[in-house]
């Protein structure tokens, strides 16, 4: 299944933007432990990338 990073970082921005808007502390904890979650996903998604690149060697 491919990723849709732009999905992620767009999850990402609304979970940190509701974290700003939450009154209680434990509401911003959980909208921020979302929004690292996102980044998660996207940095790994970055790693798989990277570690496929190198697999590939160029034909010339």
């Amino acid at each position: 299944m491919e990723t849709d990073v732009n999905y992620l970082l767009h999850r990402q921005q609304m979970s940190l933007i509701n974290a700003q808007a939450t009154a209680s502390p434990e509401g911003r904890a959980a909208y921020e432990g979302l929004a690292r979650g996102y980044i998660d996903q996207v940095e790994a998604y970055r790693r798989r990338n990277e570690q496929l690149e190198r697999l590939i060697i160029p034909a010339h």
